[in-house]
């Protein structure tokens, strides 16, 4: 489908103090959008205002500081946005029988329901522009689901599901809906979900208790460990781009091979046998 051009190269960016976020307002302003990006820590709000950017405090599981950066962006913007993108996340490891509700409960808040009500915020305006694009950075864990990670696959699968509605739902209003699912991809994603999930997750307890220590021993405090297929941040900055600027945005952009078969065997593969390759890794 043929949307209208944004007459507004603005974009507001969730979740920039590292990794795809970073490197997506760095990539997006780069190719001349101004660029609004969020991140919750003084520090990173700082480093965000060095590079030149007018950096906007937003943590999306705090409604309060959700409405403070939409008025916040709108007001830097006089008013019309091209476009935003949603980020910001966080990924709590562990099997589902230990996962706590509170646990759950700020996963949803931080992937699902944040997202939702910045995004919720903006469409009144999209709608009214008559223009606009709506990206939603989801993962490899929205196309199929893996042992040890239920709660972040789980939130990312709500997130498929919200944003093709939504997109079906706007798409009369001349406001795009796209969703990139990156793969393995060159970031701190393994460190910040293991710091996450410490706080979150009882390891001494349960039939994982081994497999959480050796997993969480291994995370290099740094930087993911390159895998197979692993590209960097810029690689989705790319597909973002393109997501924002094309008047035909495609309504899903896999990054990487690893995202590509996801997708593929998910609609190939009998389940039995997706069960059964995606049991190994719980095995390890």
């Amino acid at each position: 489908m043929k949307y209208p051009s944004v007459q507004s190269r603005t974009v507001l960016v969730t979740g920039c103090s590292s990794g795809i976020g970073l490197a997506t307002a760095l990539y997006l302003k780069n190719n001349g959008w101004q660029v609004f990006p969020t991140a919750r820590k003084d520090a990173d709000l700082a480093m965000l205002q060095e590079k030149g950017f007018t950096a906007i405090a937003c943590d999306v599981a705090d409604p309060p500081s959700v409405e403070k950066a939409v008025e916040a962006t709108l007001a830097a913007s006089s008013g019309q946005l091209g476009a935003v993108v949603n980020n910001a996340g966080i990924a709590q490891m562990g099997a589902v029988e230990d996962l706590s509700r509170e646990a759950l409960v700020r996963q949803f808040e931080t992937n699902v329901f944040g997202p939702h009500e910045l995004t919720h915020k903006l469409i009144p305006v999209f709608r009214s522009q008559g223009w606009g694009r709506i990206v939603n950075v989801s993962s490899v864990y929205g196309l199929i689901a893996a042992p040890m990670f239920g709660a972040y696959c789980a939130s990312k699968y709500a997130m498929e599901a919200l944003s093709d509605a939504m997109r079906i739902e706007l798409r009369a209003c001349g406001v795009a809906v796209s969703l990139i699912e990156p793969g393995p991809i060159l970031t701190a994603f393994r460190k910040n979900a293991a710091n996450h999930s410490t706080r979150n997750l009882d390891l001494s307890a349960g039939r994982y208790a081994q497999k959480y220590e050796r997993k969480l021993s291994n995370v290099d405090p740094q930087m993911d460990t390159p895998k197979p297929f692993s590209k960097p941040p810029e690689a989705v900055a790319r597909k973002i781009l393109h997501a924002v600027e094309s008047n035909r945005p495609r309504i899903r952009y896999t990054v990487t091979f690893p995202a590509q078969m996801a997708a593929i065997l998910r609609r190939v593969l009998p389940p039995t046998w997706l069960d059964a390759l995606l049991a190994k890794s719980a095995r390890e």
